[in-house]
């Protein structure tokens, strides 16, 4: 059951959140750049403290560059030592391809095939 969303623009990245049972959804869309990577980072962090499972929705994501990329790695990592749990599913094109040529996709690569919806 899906409950309350929330929706947040800045720079090109539109945030849409929201509950599924014990997981919080972040549907992003748009541009992950250095513009507006800030604007994740610091939605996703703040709910660390209380969320023990976050999944990003990266299907909808057009474009991705290096400070987007930091984003997701920090993230990543911010959330294994809170004991929260951090997914990226349906990842988008520009997304496994920037993954893929930093040789981080095997490390999303478990939670991020194509077609997944969430866990």
């Amino acid at each position: 059951m899906t409950t309350d969303s929330a929706s947040h623009s800045v720079a090109g990245l539109h945030l849409r959140t929201f509950h599924e049972e014990d997981i919080v959804i972040v549907a992003c869309s748009g541009k992950l750049m250095a513009e507006s990577s800030a604007h994740l980072k610091d939605h996703v962090k703040g709910m660390l403290p209380r969320e023990k499972r976050i999944v990003l929705d990266l299907v909808e994501i057009t474009r991705l560059d290096s400070a987007g990329l930091g984003v997701l790695v920090g993230l990543y990592i911010s959330a294994k030592n809170a004991n929260c749990e951090l997914r990226l599913v349906n990842l988008s094109k520009p997304v496994r391809d920037l993954l893929g040529l930093s040789h981080l996709l095997s490390v999303f690569e478990a939670c991020g095939q194509a077609g997944t919806r969430h866990p």
